[in-house]
Protein backbone atom coordinates (compact mmCIF):
# COMPACT_ATOMS: atom_id res chain seq x y z
CA UNK A 1 0.00 0.00 0.00
CA UNK A 2 1.08 3.56 -0.93
CA UNK A 3 1.54 5.93 1.76
CA UNK A 4 -0.83 8.98 1.97
CA UNK A 5 0.93 12.27 0.66
CA UNK A 6 0.13 15.33 2.90
CA UNK A 7 1.38 19.14 3.23
CA UNK A 8 0.05 22.13 4.52
CA UNK A 9 1.03 25.17 2.40
CA UNK A 10 1.27 28.85 3.16
CA UNK A 11 1.10 31.47 0.35
CA UNK A 12 1.08 35.32 1.77
CA UNK A 13 0.11 37.21 -1.64
CA UNK A 14 0.81 41.23 -1.87
CA UNK A 15 -2.38 43.20 -0.60
CA UNK A 16 -3.18 44.21 -4.03
CA UNK A 17 -3.64 40.49 -5.30
CA UNK A 18 -5.37 38.81 -2.23
CA UNK A 19 -8.32 38.89 -3.95
CA UNK A 20 -7.31 37.89 -7.54
CA UNK A 21 -5.22 34.86 -5.51
CA UNK A 22 -8.84 33.89 -4.11
CA UNK A 23 -10.62 33.85 -7.00
CA UNK A 24 -8.12 32.23 -8.89
CA UNK A 25 -7.69 29.35 -6.38
CA UNK A 26 -11.54 29.22 -5.53
CA UNK A 27 -12.02 28.16 -9.20
CA UNK A 28 -9.24 25.43 -8.91
CA UNK A 29 -10.88 23.64 -5.49
CA UNK A 30 -14.05 21.54 -7.09
CA UNK A 31 -11.48 20.68 -9.82
CA UNK A 32 -8.50 19.35 -7.63
CA UNK A 33 -10.81 17.52 -5.19
CA UNK A 34 -12.45 15.40 -8.36
CA UNK A 35 -8.68 14.38 -9.61
CA UNK A 36 -7.86 10.77 -9.13
CA UNK A 37 -5.89 10.56 -6.08
CA UNK A 38 -7.17 13.25 -4.06
CA UNK A 39 -7.94 12.54 -0.68
CA UNK A 40 -8.31 16.02 0.90
CA UNK A 41 -8.21 19.59 -0.49
CA UNK A 42 -9.00 22.52 1.20
CA UNK A 43 -8.04 26.31 0.65
CA UNK A 44 -8.25 28.88 4.40
CA UNK A 45 -7.65 32.06 3.97
CA UNK A 46 -6.67 33.44 7.95
CA UNK A 47 -8.69 35.66 9.59
CA UNK A 48 -6.47 38.22 11.07
CA UNK A 49 -4.28 38.46 8.11
CA UNK A 50 -6.52 38.23 4.77
CA UNK A 51 -3.30 38.37 2.35
CA UNK A 52 -2.30 34.59 4.30
CA UNK A 53 -3.83 31.29 2.45
CA UNK A 54 -3.13 28.51 3.55
CA UNK A 55 -3.94 25.00 1.73
CA UNK A 56 -4.22 21.34 3.16
CA UNK A 57 -4.05 18.81 0.85
CA UNK A 58 -3.54 15.19 0.63
CA UNK A 59 -3.00 12.87 -1.88
CA UNK A 60 -2.74 9.18 -1.93
CA UNK A 61 0.60 9.19 -2.72
CA UNK A 62 3.43 11.49 -3.61
CA UNK A 63 2.58 10.38 -7.24
CA UNK A 64 -0.69 11.90 -7.36
CA UNK A 65 0.58 15.43 -6.47
CA UNK A 66 3.55 15.16 -9.07
CA UNK A 67 0.23 14.40 -11.75
CA UNK A 68 -1.71 17.57 -9.83
CA UNK A 69 1.30 19.65 -10.11
CA UNK A 70 1.74 18.93 -13.92
CA UNK A 71 -1.52 19.89 -15.06
CA UNK A 72 -1.22 22.65 -17.47
CA UNK A 73 -3.10 25.31 -15.41
CA UNK A 74 -0.72 24.52 -12.09
CA UNK A 75 2.61 24.50 -14.19
CA UNK A 76 1.41 28.37 -15.70
CA UNK A 77 0.71 29.52 -12.09
CA UNK A 78 3.97 27.79 -10.74
CA UNK A 79 5.65 29.86 -13.55
CA UNK A 80 3.57 32.96 -12.78
CA UNK A 81 3.24 32.66 -8.23
CA UNK A 82 5.79 35.87 -7.67
CA UNK A 83 3.27 38.20 -9.61
CA UNK A 84 1.01 37.05 -6.50
CA UNK A 85 3.68 36.15 -3.78
CA UNK A 86 5.23 38.41 -0.98
CA UNK A 87 7.40 35.56 -0.80
CA UNK A 88 7.63 31.79 -1.92
CA UNK A 89 5.55 29.32 -0.27
CA UNK A 90 5.72 27.85 2.94
CA UNK A 91 5.47 23.71 2.78
CA UNK A 92 5.42 21.75 5.20
CA UNK A 93 5.13 18.08 4.84
CA UNK A 94 2.80 16.34 7.32
CA UNK A 95 2.49 12.59 8.51
CA UNK A 96 -1.46 11.57 8.65
CA UNK A 97 -1.54 10.16 12.54
CA UNK A 98 -5.88 9.76 12.18
CA UNK A 99 -8.10 8.51 9.05
CA UNK A 100 -9.29 10.88 6.52
CA UNK A 101 -12.38 12.62 7.57
CA UNK A 102 -13.14 12.97 3.73
CA UNK A 103 -14.15 9.32 3.73
CA UNK A 104 -12.34 7.81 0.88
Amino acid sequence: MTQAYGFILHAHTKPEKADAFEALFRAYVEPSRAEEGCIEYHMLRDAQDPTLFIFYEVWQSRAHLELHSALPHMRRFHEQRMDYLRRDFEIREIEMLSPSSAGA
